[in-house]
């Protein structure tokens, strides 16, 4: 079998999609552009292999999701190598034990690598200052 690589304009359509499907906090949705072996890494060094842990991980942030959104300010799509980088908002509310609860939005990027039309890598990086009500705060 050969390898499947996606053309930007259909990635640009499937991640329309799975932004669309984080934002709306359906997690079975987001889990369907990821690859049975992803490779998961967050900003807080959690290391993830494979897509049934990933989303055993998961569900309790989408079950008590905060209505979180994730928003777009950027994408770089490279289309021979089957790499993207999703520079991104969050917003929602803090964790922070000293905020929690406060309107935090936070920065950062996603490279992300697909494999066959799946995303096989995602690497999350954020910003180590965030925003709470409108200070700046160094986590």
């Amino acid at each position: 079998m050969s390898e499947i690589n996606l053309s930007k304009a259909e990635i640009i359509i499937l991640f329309n999609e799975w932004l669309i499907a984080w934002n709306e906090h359906d997690l079975n949705g987001v889990m369907k552009l990821l690859h049975e072996n992803i490779v998961f890494e967050n900003w807080n060094c959690t290391r993830i292999v494979g897509k049934d842990l990933l989303k055993k991980s998961w569900t309790p942030w989408f079950l008590n999701h905060g209505n979180f959104r994730f928003i777009e300010e950027d994408l770089f799509f490279d289309e021979n190598e089957q790499k993207m980088l999703f520079m991104w908002r969050l917003e929602w509310p803090s964790f922070l034990e000293q905020y929690k609860g406060k309107h935090e939005i936070r920065r950062g990027v996603d490279i992300l690598y697909f494999q066959n039309g799946k995303i096989i890598q995602k690497y999350s990086y954020s910003k180590t200052t965030i925003q709470i009500d409108g200070s700046s705060i160094l986590t």
